[in-house]
């Protein structure tokens, strides 16, 4: 195997493992540009794995999978909108509570109606979302450079990674293209405004959740339906963190949340290859620092050492109407 199959290997894993870091991030991206800060996504990427394979696995349908995961979610993020904004609790408690409670929660259900330990039963194959062969994948394996990109990076994914790099465009349209996005966009930045427009700021961010429940289910049922066959106990491993530092890494943009997406699922499949792998001159190096890389950089960026990331001004702020 020459390098850059070894590159095309990467690159294709690559971008597997960043499609649920895409979707939560996205689903950041509107809570956060509302004004309403997400610590949560981690909890409902959980709830919407555990319930998405859940109805998977007894109706044997991979769709009826993916509106449970978004249900879920969706429900969640009505718990964050009621504690943080029609009660104007703390978001970062809010949010850190919904993670305890998806990570307990899963847990106790999983064991009450499996009883394999936190883990759900395998889900048959009619219930995931397998790989899609694209027209012309095989004829085109053995053109150079061209072919071993289309058919073992572009083509051989399910459709939700074909959707996952839809919503990039179609978020940046409904962001800075919609009346909704500008509102959206104008709630997280000044919100007396909007409300002295006679718009509902309660409602908006509401409507801002909703999106990022449903972005969030479609990264819950990513993980347990179609890239793993079975809900396992804390499947998102930290994920909803790391989405949260691609966010901030973009500041807050749709596409620059794609790349820091794909550099962070990157990072992630150069930790799985070079598990057992030595390096010339310093022999083989323990795999747990190549999976430590991902959390490294998040660290980094949390830190502002790369840039200064400024979150809209009235991010984490509840808004109380002036009388």
């Amino acid at each position: 195997m020459d390098y850059f199959d070894i590159f095309i290997g990467i690159l294709g894993s690559a971008i597997r493992l960043s499609i649920p870091l895409l979707f939560t991030a996205l689903a950041g991206l509107f809570s956060e540009r509302a004004g309403i800060f997400d610590i949560g996504l981690e909890g409902k990427m959980l709830v919407s794995a555990f319930a998405s394979a859940c109805a998977a696995y007894w109706t044997g349908n991979a769709w009826l999978g993916l509106m449970a995961g978004i249900v879920v979610a969706i429900a969640f993020s009505f718990l964050h909108g009621f504690a943080s904004i029609t009660n104007r609790g703390n978001q970062i408690v809010s949010g850190v509570a919904l993670n305890f409670v998806a990570a307990g929660l899963t847990i106790v259900l999983g064991q009450a109606w499996f009883g394999q330990g936190g883990r759900t039963a395998q889900v048959p194959g009619s219930g995931r979302f397998t790989p899609i062969i694209l027209p012309g994948a095989d004829a085109m394996r053995e053109v150079p450079i061209l072919g071993p990109l289309y058919a073992n990076v572009i083509s051989g994914n399910n459709i939700l990674t074909y959707i996952a790099f839809l919503m990039v465009p179609i978020s940046w349209w409904v962001l800075y293209r919609t009346r909704f996005g500008l509102r959206l966009r104008a709630v997280g930045e000044n919100p007396g405004a909007v409300d002295t427009a006679g718009i509902s700021v309660s409602w908006l961010r509401y409507r801002a959740l909703i999106v990022t429940g449903f972005l969030a289910g479609f990264a819950g049922t990513y993980l347990a339906i179609a890239q793993s066959a079975a809900f396992i106990n804390n499947m998102s491993a930290g994920k909803g963190y790391i989405a949260l530092a691609a966010l901030i890494f973009a500041k807050w943009k749709p596409v620059p949340v794609m790349l820091a997406c794909l550099l962070f699922g990157f990072l992630d499949a150069f930790a799985n290859f070079m598990q057992g792998k030595s390096i010339p001159l310093i022999g083989e190096v323990p795999v747990q620092i190549f999976q430590a890389l991902p959390y490294i950089l998040t660290c980094v960026l949390l830190a502002g050492f790369i840039g200064i990331a400024r979150p809209p001004k009235a991010g984490g702020v509840p808004y109380t109407k002036e009388r």
